[in-house]
Order: structure tokens, then sequence, then C-alpha cells
């Protein structure tokens, strides 16, 4: 997979040097699951499941929109300018880091929905979202070629990385 603002002539650009990096939409999956963990698990004690829902999609969207503006701008500065097709391309491929965020979401309002408290349902979506960055670990680890054993190492930490968080909500939420 070639970068979308690669330039065929530059080696360095990504052009056939992406064989050994992780795709960008899973990339941009994993961290799209990490941001929404982050704000659940700061914001979710403190805002309803409505303004939690948007500040959850607000700030994958800003994010989103930030990181294609610092590619455009690195490519710009070294003298490419890419056009609205790479542009749009390249948007496109990073998607995933919003969409990572639509089951959490889900969960979130059917929580609520079922009748759980904002704060309940926020920590309901926050364990899904640590099940989801566990699914990320296991399949990176079996796209790399690793061993059972491996895969289990990376799911476990993918896990860890949740159970941070849950933790961290855990603390901010004895803070107020």
């Amino acid at each position: 997979m070639t970068e979308p603002y690669a330039d065929p002539a530059d080696p360095s650009s990504g052009n056939g040097a992406t064989a050994a990096r992780p795709p960008v939409r899973s990339a941009a999956g994993i961290y799209g699951t990490i941001v929404t963990a982050s704000v659940l698990a700061t914001a979710g004690g403190s805002l309803t499941t409505l303004a939690l829902v948007i500040a959850v999609f607000v700030t994958l969207v800003v994010y989103w929109v930030a990181e294609e503006y610092a590619e455009i701008g690195a490519h710009v500065s070294a003298g490419h300018l890419p056009g609205w097709s790479g542009v749009r391309s390249a948007l496109m491929a990073k998607w995933p880091m919003v969409s990572a965020s639509y089951l959490p979401l889900a969960t979130l309002v059917g929580a609520d929905l079922l009748g759980a408290t904002p704060s309940t349902a926020a920590l309901i979506a926050l364990v899904v979202t640590v099940l989801l960055l566990m699914a990320f670990g296991w399949n990176s680890a079996k796209t790399a070629g690793m061993s059972a054993a491996g895969q289990l190492g990376m799911t476990a930490v993918a896990g860890s990385l949740g159970l941070l968080m849950i933790a961290l909500k855990s603390g901010l939420s004895h803070l107020h």
C-alpha cells in the first residue's frame, strides 16, 4: 500500500517502503480507539450521555482533521503540493480514526437507554473499548505472524492499556 501523498519518484516518500509498517487504516483505527477511551475515561463521569457522545465524536473529528492538516503541511513544506484526489484519499484512509468510536458510542447510548447512569454507561462503553483494543492487539500480532504466545502477549499489552484508562477514569472520578 502506498501513502496517499507518495511521490513515485522519491523512494523515501513511502512508495513501496510501507510493507513493514501497518496499514494506515489499522493504525488510524487503533489511534481512534485510544482517543475514544481517553475521552470516555476523562469525561465519562461528568457529562450526560448525549454530551459525552458529542465530545467523543467531535474530539475524533478534530484529531482526524488535525492529522491530515499536519500531513498536508509536511508535504507542502517539502515542495509537494498534493492534489484534491490525494487529500481525499488520505482523509478516507484515516476515517477509521473516527469510525473506531461507533461501537463504543452505540454501547454508551444503549446502556443509557437501558437505564444505566451516564457514569455507568461510560464505564460499560470503556470496557467495550478495551475489548476493541485487545482485538486490535491480537489481530496485529496475528498479521505480523507472531506465535500464539506473542499474540497473547500483544493482546495482554493492549488490554493493559485499556485497564490503565479505566483506572484513570476511576481515579479522576474521585477528584470531584
